[in-house]
Formats: C-alpha cells, sequence, structure tokens
C-alpha cells in the first residue's frame, strides 16, 4: 500500500492556511451593502428593490446597470463587483441612512408634539377603547 504524505502541498500545509486571515469577498460586501441600502422591508417586493436600484446605480456607472445585474448582485451570485458599482453601493447606504434618520425625526416630533399637548388623557383613553374593539370576538374582520 501507499503512505499518504503532505510534502506535495509545498511550503505551506493546511495546518497554516486555517491560521490565516479572513477576508470578506467584493461580492459578498456588495450583498451586504445592496440589502441595507435597499431594505425589503420598505420596498414591499423585490422588483421594486431592483427597479429603485437600477436607478440610482444606473447614472452612477458608465457600463449599463440592468435589473438582472442587481438580482445577481442581492443574491450573491456576481462575479466580480467593480469599484464604480461597490462606490454607487456606498452611496446608496448613505442616502438610505439619511432618509431613514430624517423619517425618525419626523417621527419624534410627532411624539413629542403628542407628549406635550393637552390631549394626552384623551390619547390614552382613545387608545383603549381602539384596544377593546379588536379584543371583541367578531369585530377583528371589520
Amino acid at each position: 500500500m501507499h503512505e499518504y504524505h503532505d510534502s506535495h502541498l509545498g511550503p505551506q500545509p493546511k495546518g497554516k492556511l486555517a491560521n490565516r486571515k479572513k477576508v470578506m469577498s467584493a461580492v459578498f460586501e456588495a450583498q451586504e451593502t445592496f440589502r441595507s441600502a435597499w431594505p425589503l422591508r420598505r420596498y414591499g417586493k423585490l422588483d421594486n428593490v431592483f427597479y429603485h436600484a437600477v436607478r440610482f446605480i444606473s447614472p452612477r456607472v458608465q457600463k449599463e446597470f440592468t435589473i438582472r445585474r442587481a438580482r445577481s448582485i442581492y443574491e450573491g451570485t456576481a462575479r466580480r463587483i467593480d469599484s464604480e458599482e461597490m462606490d454607487a453601493l456606498r452611496a446608496a447606504v448613505y442616502e438610505e441612512t439619511r432618509r431613514e434618520q430624517q423619517e425618525l425625526r419626523t417621527r419624534l416630533a410627532e411624539l413629542d408634539e403628542i407628549l406635550a399637548g393637552d390631549g394626552a388623557p384623551k390619547a390614552g383613553k382613545t387608545v383603549a377603547e381602539a384596544r377593546s374593539l379588536f379584543r371583541r370576538p367578531g369585530r377583528m374582520d371589520r
């Protein structure tokens, strides 16, 4: 019988390869960036996500950016990511963050207004009334 030797592996056998630093691939980074730039919870369905991604990225890259390309980045099946595309994805994350921050500030201002007004006891009463409507049997379908 022949014995198995690791000598044909070269200067770095498997044991040393396991200690190497792990680096995120460009495709995975693009996928994560894409998903955070266009969250599915905001757009409702993937077709809307891809449509808005193409509208945002197309003017920022020289090559044609299609819905098919957006889908391949979203799914992580793209073979490569151009630096222009990655820059556009990072810009999209920045824009999404600014939009979400503005929405949160608007919502907090509305809540501050509600809490500061005289209607705090009234608001509590209407919420309690609304809860009682939903707890009644047969009222959930209306």
